[in-house]
């Protein structure tokens, strides 16, 4: 049939999805699923496209992704579950794909009151299924023998995705943002960390520090909440707990600490360091490094060298009232902040022009661009406060944004590093 695709290769579905993004694929789709009577029918239309990965009008097959079943296979075999969420209760992988509990999820809360609603609301969930499709793509840049020259293509597909054919809902701002995203829940083959880490190594200096840059950001604030909810200041407790992490930490500090001095370089430096700066700058090696005592070394060198300067520049990151920081900022797991942010944009029926990365920083600094981000990481947090993580037997949401607990995390960071 028309439209339909085989592909299995990297290039084959690079050329799939640029088909599907570049055109006026997806406004089809939505008019299509759009002819449903109600807004939930017209989700459930869309739910059975994202569960089949086809999506068809009048016979035509405007998508048909008989590719993604492949490249998913061979990723689990790797160790990764990119388009399935983990259930801590059960103890299993989800059944459902992440868009589609998320569409189960809507059809069950959303009406949105107008067509313009319906409609914005319904283009981000295609969105966001798509952006799934160009993470698992993103983790098959290893295919062949240039990942870096694949990982470009990547981010091409996502301005395709970001751009005037979609929905307008920003998500993430490159492949190396897919990635980590795509691989930010549990995974029970704790080495498949180590492994990926090593192929990342592999990447040419722009990919990798554009992967430090965001690393940097989302494990300092991941481990800043694991530090300060999970393990309740027990920084041994939050070694054990959070082993595969360590590695990548030191790979994003020690590939930021080699860049230029710039200040989005800095910013995620100095969030990087927040939850734990001995382990990397300490005398001691902890078990976490263990497997990366050669990085470490190096990234303690750089440091010392480095450190009357680099303790100039963060004084400028420090918090001050009214302006957003990163800093503010912890969360349990940066999947489920991409989740949130497309959750709001469906219910609301109007996209956010801000993604996971803007979160993360607050370079391109503007009152207005300052209270987006507020705004965004409040409603972020009022969602986790309605529905709590179970923490040490206490309720406790897995998304904070505290300005007071910026600027007193920032005082303690400046204070352990001066002394180290």
């Amino acid at each position: 049939m028309k439209g339909v695709s085989t592909a299995t290769s990297f290039p084959d579905a690079a050329d799939a999805l640029e088909r599907a993004l570049g055109g006026p694929v997806r406004p089809r789709i939505v008019n299509e699923v759009l002819k449903s009577r109600s807004f939930d029918r017209s989700v459930r239309h869309l739910r059975e496209g994202m569960r089949s990965h086809r999506f068809e009008a009048g016979g035509e097959a405007l998508f048909a992704g008989t590719w993604v079943k492949h490249l998913d296979h061979v990723t689990r075999a790797e160790g990764f579950h990119i388009l399935n969420d983990w259930d801590g209760k059960a103890d299993r992988f989800c059944d459902d794909t992440i868009p589609v509990e998320v569409a189960n999820f809507i059809e069950r809360v959303a009406d949105p009151a107008d067509e313009t609603g319906r409609r914005n609301g319904l283009a981000v969930l295609l969105d966001y299924y798509f952006l799934h499709l160009l993470a698992l793509l993103a983790m098959r840049a290893w295919d062949d023998d240039d990942p870096s020259a694949n990982l470009d293509r990547v981010d091409e597909l996502l301005r395709l995705l970001q751009g005037t054919e979609g929905s307008g809902q920003k998500f993430a701002r490159d492949a190396g943002t897919l990635i980590l995203i795509a691989t930010s829940h549990f995974e029970p083959d704790v080495p498949a960390y180590e492994r990926l880490l090593t192929k990342v190594r592999r990447l040419n200096q722009r990919h990798r520090l554009n992967i430090a840059l965001t690393h940097g950001a989302i494990l300092g604030s991941h481990l800043r909440f694991g530090l300060e909810v999970t393990c309740a200041g027990n920084v041994a407790a939050l070694r054990d707990d959070n082993i595969p992490d360590y590695p990548w930490l030191c790979e994003a500090v020690a590939t930021l600490l080699d860049a230029p001095d710039r200040r989005d370089i800095h910013e995620a430096l100095l969030i990087a360091l927040t939850p734990d700066p001995e382990a990397l700058l300490g005398p001691a090696l902890p078990m976490a490094l263990n497997t990366t005592q050669h990085r470490l070394a190096q990234l303690r060198e750089t440091f010392l060298a480095r450190r009357d300067l680099l303790l100039q520049a963060f004084l400028d990151l420090r918090p001050t009232e009214g302006a957003y920081s990163p800093l503010a900022f912890i969360f349990n797991f940066p999947h489920n902040l991409v989740k949130g942010i497309a959750v709001d944009a469906v219910l609301r029926g109007t996209p956010w022009a801000l993604g996971l990365d803007d979160l993360l920083t607050s370079r391109s600094g503007s009152f207005d661009l300052d209270v987006q981000r507020t705004t965004l990481a409040r409603r972020l947090m009022a969602y986790a406060v309605a529905s709590p993580d179970t923490i040490r037997g206490q309720p406790h949401p897995a998304i904070v944004y505290d300005p007071r607990a910026g600027a007193e995390t920032f005082d303690r960071t400046m204070a352990k590093l001066r002394g180290l």
